[in-house]
Protein backbone atom coordinates (compact mmCIF):
# COMPACT_ATOMS: atom_id res chain seq x y z
CA UNK A 1 0.00 0.00 0.00
CA UNK A 2 1.43 3.36 -0.85
CA UNK A 3 1.72 6.04 1.67
CA UNK A 4 1.72 9.47 1.21
CA UNK A 5 5.64 9.64 1.50
CA UNK A 6 5.69 7.69 -1.90
CA UNK A 7 5.97 8.80 -5.34
CA UNK A 8 2.86 9.80 -7.39
CA UNK A 9 4.10 7.63 -9.45
CA UNK A 10 3.78 4.73 -7.33
CA UNK A 11 0.04 6.03 -6.08
CA UNK A 12 -1.08 5.91 -9.42
CA UNK A 13 0.06 2.54 -10.77
CA UNK A 14 -2.49 0.83 -7.81
CA UNK A 15 -2.73 -0.55 -4.69
CA UNK A 16 -0.31 -3.05 -3.73
CA UNK A 17 1.89 -2.33 -6.58
CA UNK A 18 4.65 -1.03 -3.94
CA UNK A 19 5.03 -3.74 -2.11
CA UNK A 20 4.56 -6.38 -4.91
CA UNK A 21 7.59 -3.76 -7.56
CA UNK A 22 9.01 -1.17 -6.11
CA UNK A 23 9.98 -2.46 -3.01
CA UNK A 24 11.89 -5.10 -4.18
CA UNK A 25 13.29 -2.93 -6.46
CA UNK A 26 14.41 0.15 -4.06
CA UNK A 27 16.17 -3.16 -2.01
CA UNK A 28 17.49 -4.09 -4.52
CA UNK A 29 19.23 -0.87 -5.72
CA UNK A 30 20.25 -0.10 -2.03
CA UNK A 31 22.32 -3.47 -2.11
CA UNK A 32 24.35 -2.14 -5.78
CA UNK A 33 24.93 1.22 -4.09
CA UNK A 34 26.09 -0.53 -0.55
CA UNK A 35 28.56 -2.46 -2.66
CA UNK A 36 29.57 0.34 -5.03
CA UNK A 37 29.96 2.44 -1.68
CA UNK A 38 32.73 -0.31 0.04
CA UNK A 39 34.05 -0.68 -3.52
CA UNK A 40 35.22 3.07 -2.92
CA UNK A 41 35.60 3.67 0.82
CA UNK A 42 37.44 0.02 1.18
CA UNK A 43 35.64 -0.72 4.69
CA UNK A 44 38.36 -1.57 6.16
CA UNK A 45 40.34 -2.82 3.51
CA UNK A 46 42.29 -0.78 0.61
CA UNK A 47 39.18 0.66 -1.58
CA UNK A 48 39.01 2.24 -5.00
CA UNK A 49 39.99 5.67 -3.67
CA UNK A 50 43.12 4.45 -1.56
CA UNK A 51 44.37 2.77 -4.41
CA UNK A 52 44.47 5.94 -7.28
CA UNK A 53 46.23 7.58 -4.66
CA UNK A 54 48.81 5.25 -4.11
CA UNK A 55 48.95 4.77 -7.84
CA UNK A 56 49.38 8.68 -8.05
CA UNK A 57 51.47 8.55 -5.54
CA UNK A 58 53.82 6.41 -7.29
CA UNK A 59 53.41 8.01 -10.47
CA UNK A 60 54.85 11.10 -9.10
CA UNK A 61 58.02 9.20 -7.94
CA UNK A 62 58.31 7.88 -11.44
CA UNK A 63 58.12 10.65 -13.19
CA UNK A 64 60.96 12.19 -11.16
CA UNK A 65 63.08 9.19 -11.44
CA UNK A 66 62.88 8.96 -14.89
CA UNK A 67 63.65 13.36 -15.46
CA UNK A 68 66.74 12.41 -13.09
CA UNK A 69 68.09 9.58 -15.51
CA UNK A 70 67.00 11.72 -18.44
CA UNK A 71 69.26 14.41 -17.06
CA UNK A 72 71.80 12.18 -15.81
CA UNK A 73 71.94 10.43 -19.36
CA UNK A 74 72.26 13.72 -21.02
CA UNK A 75 74.97 14.86 -19.01
CA UNK A 76 77.57 12.01 -19.37
CA UNK A 77 76.27 12.20 -23.12
CA UNK A 78 77.32 16.05 -23.19
CA UNK A 79 80.71 14.85 -21.42
CA UNK A 80 81.55 12.22 -23.59
CA UNK A 81 81.20 14.27 -26.57
CA UNK A 82 82.89 17.25 -25.01
CA UNK A 83 86.02 14.89 -24.35
CA UNK A 84 85.85 13.57 -27.97
CA UNK A 85 85.68 17.46 -29.32
CA UNK A 86 88.12 19.23 -26.91
CA UNK A 87 90.37 15.47 -26.69
CA UNK A 88 91.26 16.05 -22.95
Amino acid sequence: MCSDSDQPACRSLGEGTYDRVCKGEFGSLHAKLDRLDEAVRGNGKPGIQLRLDRLESAEVVRSRLLWLIAGATTTLAASALWKLIIGG
